[in-house]
């Protein structure tokens, strides 16, 4: 909506709330997002480089000013990543694990990263790269966003992995009105967000974003156990009440 008021580049802060099932140690159905868009993008390059430069000046000012108190307190040394990040696609990662690590999952599973190929993902940065990240690129559109971008069948967006845990995923938005309607369609949401369409009905640039869950971001930073024990309060299909 602001990127259609012409607003350039945009941040939040702010919760999030998922109606998730998902009883992981990396899961929280209510948590802090923080999102970026920006326009006039080329491509979703663009939008992995921001999240990269970000997350790497973010790093290295924590390391800078909690470093010492966080190996205290966590025994954790704070490494500051070097740019650019590594990046995969994702059929190249299946190829990969399955050639040094043994590792395959049936055809039907490779739309997407499996939770153990996630956890690998961790070994296979470190020892292909020598790197904590791993952006992982060339995703089939089924299960994404209907406002994700798409080439040739395609996604143009990413997953980017720290740790073997998903922390963001991005990519270029679809900010043209009849590619929007096409995907909507498609995923049978028609009657469901007339109202986003509206935004895009007198042009919107080229943009790109992402977010990411300051909570799982927070959790990976301090290796806690769990999600639960970077939270104050935490939110889960099973927990309601403080």
């Amino acid at each position: 909506m602001a990127m259609a008021a012409g607003l350039e580049r945009i941040f939040e802060i702010a919760p999030c709330f998922r109606a998730e099932k998902s009883h992981t140690k990396k899961h929280a159905t209510e948590f802090t997002s923080f999102d970026v868009e920006f326009s006039y993008i080329d491509s979703f390059q663009d939008v992995m480089n921001l999240e990269a430069e970000m997350i790497t000046y973010g790093l290295s000012k924590v390391k800078e000013k909690f470093g010492d108190k966080i190996k205290e307190l966590f025994d954790v040394d704070i490494v500051v990543p070097t740019l650019p990040f590594p990046q995969m696609k994702l059929r190249d990662i299946y190829s990969e694990l399955k050639e040094r690590y043994g590792f395959e999952v049936p055809e039907c599973e490779k739309t997407d990263l499996t939770t153990e190929a996630e956890r690998l993902c961790e070994r296979l940065a470190k020892d292909k790269f020598n790197h904590e990240f791993l952006l992982v690129t060339d995703f089939p559109p089924e299960k994404r966003a209907f406002y994700h971008m798409r080439k040739n069948g395609i996604l143009q967006g990413y997953d980017l992995i720290w740790k073997g845990i998903e922390i963001t995923s991005g990519a270029q938005r679809e900010h043209r009105i009849e590619e929007l309607k096409k995907n909507v369609n498609e995923k049978g949401l028609t009657n469901d967000v007339k109202y986003y369409l509206e935004f895009f009905k007198y042009g919107v640039p080229p943009h790109g974003g992402f977010a990411i869950g300051v909570d799982r971001l927070t959790m990976l930073l301090l290796n806690l156990p769990s999600i639960k024990e970077a939270q104050f309060l935490f939110r889960g299909p099973d927990r309601l009440d403080p």
